[in-house]
């Protein structure tokens, strides 16, 4: 993937959080998705600070901020610096060589849960695995601008991996590319709006999908290999590592949607 794609990509990313709804009205302007680059995994793609208009569902690839490990800026537009939370993308970063792609918002539900101290419990197919596990909750509220601040979001993710959550603050979800750490992000917030309407209806110890559902979930063979499927393979598809955009449904929309004028 050339560099020009991979901006391009951070460019549609951080568009998507838009219209997903997780950088939007009071929060249009916040939140970030990143990309580490794939022929220079020292340095990712992220959206910056500075612009004439800050808002994610406006930016496009020109407007993507080049940094390195240690958050520094390495190029962008005139006028425009790194975001402002660049130490949390940095320290995950070079904590987790694995982790490919970093997403961090501020969604309501999320918030709500991280402040009321709720475990965020599986409720619904999507997104029920990744909230099997508690999520950690880091313990402050504040902008994450230093090493020693970036470095504690990169320890509270340790247990679980794929997300953790921010006390009044959102969240920060990783991936192996854009689709699986901004998916994530998104069920993780619709997780988080089930369990506040089952917490408001039912109470702290309200009935959620258990372990044992979940496990069976996992266990079903894929839907090729069920017999009135008939089919000796699985659908072509581009595969997730290749980190082409087509033939995710989903996100594959998204992309669309949000793209037609790039």
């Amino acid at each position: 993937m050339s560099y020009e794609e991979t901006r391009y990509q951070v460019a549609v990313a951080n568009r998507i959080l838009a219209a997903f709804g997780l950088a939007s009205e009071l929060t249009a302007s916040v939140g970030h998705a990143s990309l580490r680059v794939p022929e220079s995994p020292d340095k990712f793609l992220i959206k910056g600070r500075g612009y004439e208009l800050d808002i994610l569902s406006e930016l496009g690839p020109k407007d993507m901020v080049l940094c390195d490990l240690e958050g520094n800026k390495l190029e962008a537009p005139d006028g425009v610096s790194q975001c402002y939370e660049v130490k949390m993308h940095s320290c995950i970063y070079r904590a987790y060589p694995e982790v490919q792609s970093i997403v961090h918002a501020h969604p309501r539900f999320t918030i709500l849960m991280s402040v009321l101290g709720k475990r965020i419990r599986p409720l619904r197919n999507e997104g029920g695995r990744l909230v099997q596990k508690a999520i950690g909750v880091y313990p402050h509220s504040k902008l994450i601008l230093t090493d020693a601040d970036g470095t504690g979001v990169a320890e509270t993710l340790k247990e679980h991996g794929k997300a953790a959550l921010l006390k009044g603050h959102g969240a920060v979800t990783t991936g192996a590319d854009l689709e699986e750490s901004v998916m994530n992000m998104v069920q993780l917030e619709e997780q988080a709006q089930l369990n506040a309407w089952a917490f408001s209806l039912m109470g702290r110890d309200h009935p959620y999908t258990s372990d044992e559902l979940l496990a069976e979930a996992a266990a079903q063979p894929p839907f090729w290999q069920v017999p009135h499927f008939k089919m000796d393979a699985p659908p072509a598809r581009a595969p997730r590592t290749t980190g082409e955009f087509r033939g995710h449904g989903l996100w594959a929309y998204y992309v669309d949607k949000v793209s037609k004028d790039l």
